[in-house]
């Protein structure tokens, strides 16, 4: 079998995802890393992974997958145990529909594409930064607040599914804007399930080795 490797950075919530999504699939894998702040997406030997000079990028079946959402599915598809989807097409949406609202609503507007465009074209400092950052996790979790269960550790039915994939790195996110999760206590409590779960666990960036070198 071919090896599998993840071109990553260890804080990249869209890497987390993966991370998570590889571990719960019982894949063995190998990180490289792509550091964002040193600009290696950029460089063209990453580039010549593919055009999106993004992370991460996901080399599986000889073949490579350039966003994280992609990579999931295609996992999902092709080793279908455990299942990140319910069975029933409409739990399927609503399951979807938590997704996205990370996935769609939150992360994208908070990409370090746009952080730094705001930076060079509007003139936003750390503060202004923070600001924006904020105010769209807060946006998006009061939807998602409403959506979750009362009870329960995951997101939806019994099992893990692709919205908890992308519920705990946007948690991390949140605690490093210092974002007061005691306004959404039902996602606290997910996240805190979810996290003391052995394929999160080891997903986490602060179990990941470049977490200690940061760069």
């Amino acid at each position: 079998m071919e090896e599998v490797v993840l071109y990553e950075y260890w804080r990249s919530s869209a890497s987390y995802r993966v991370r998570i999504a590889l571990n719960l699939k019982g894949l063995a894998w190998r990180s490289v890393d792509v550091s964002l702040l040193k600009g290696d997406q950029t460089r063209p030997e990453h580039l010549a992974r593919h055009p999106s000079g993004r992370v991460p990028i996901l080399e599986i079946d000889g073949r490579r997958i350039g966003q994280s959402m992609a990579m999931i599915a295609y996992l999902d598809e092709t080793r279908p145990a455990p299942p990140l989807l319910p069975q029933h097409p409409a739990d399927r949406a609503y399951v979807r529909d938590l997704t996205d609202q990370i996935i769609a609503d939150i992360h994208p507007l908070n990409n370090l594409s746009v952080l730094d465009r705001l930076r060079s074209q509007f003139g936003a400092d750390d503060e202004a930064i923070a600001s924006w950052y904020r105010h769209w996790i807060v946006r998006g979790f009061g939807v998602l607040e409403q959506m979750l269960p009362s009870a329960g550790g995951v997101c939806f039915g019994d099992a893990v599914t692709l919205a908890d994939i992308a519920l705990v790195p946007q948690v991390a996110n949140s605690r490093r804007f210092h974002v007061d999760l005691s306004d959404f206590p039902k996602i606290a409590r997910i996240d805190a399930a979810l996290r003391a779960h052995p394929a999160f666990q080891a997903a986490s960036p602060d179990a990941h080795p470049a977490a200690r070198a940061p760069g």
